[in-house]
């Protein structure tokens, strides 16, 4: 888990990619608990 995890959100920052963690829209269905879970 962190930068090079591509599941978790600050991976996905790192990556610049995008999905259920990290939506596109940052308004919208993502809860806070998922958001910060992921984050270390």
């Amino acid at each position: 888990m962190g930068k090079g995890d591509k599941r978790t959100k600050r991976g996905k920052i790192w990556r610049g990619s995008n999905g259920k963690t990290r939506p596109k829209n940052s308004k919208g269905y993502q809860s806070n608990a998922a958001a910060k879970t992921s984050e270390s």
